[in-house]
């Protein structure tokens, strides 16, 4: 069984940082989409980026995020990350990593994202 394991959540001020982390158990080499997700109170859970490739990663943002945020993934230590930048209080939600490997999608168990003055 793939297992992923965030990190990296907590509070932050309105224009702040944090970086969230996802180690997987598996490998994440070829064909794998990394990806992390994030679903606020009483909203459907939404698709904030995603990352895969084979050789070049390509990556893709929800539009409210974009030029915001930032993921990347390291196949070699089994990691992805989430680097967010200028932080709003629409960013407040619990983000989980997701892996799509072999036509099966795994997820980790979420970490909250609170940003609030």
């Amino acid at each position: 069984q793939v297992q992923l394991v965030e990190s990296g959540g907590g509070l932050a001020r309105p224009g702040g940082s944090l970086r969230l982390s996802c180690k997987v158990s598996s490998s994440i080499r070829d064909n794998t989409v990394m990806a992390w997700y994030r679903q606020a109170p009483g909203k459907e859970r939404e698709l904030v980026a995603s990352i895969a490739g084979i050789g070049i990663d390509f990556a893709s943002y929800v539009e409210s995020v974009r030029g915001r945020f930032t993921i990347s993934r390291d196949t070699a230590k089994q990691t992805a990350s989430l680097q967010m930048n200028s932080l709003k209080p629409d960013d407040t939600a619990v983000y989980y990593c997701a892996l799509n490997k072999g036509g099966q999608t795994f997820w980790g168990q979420g970490t909250q994202v609170t940003v609030s003055s």
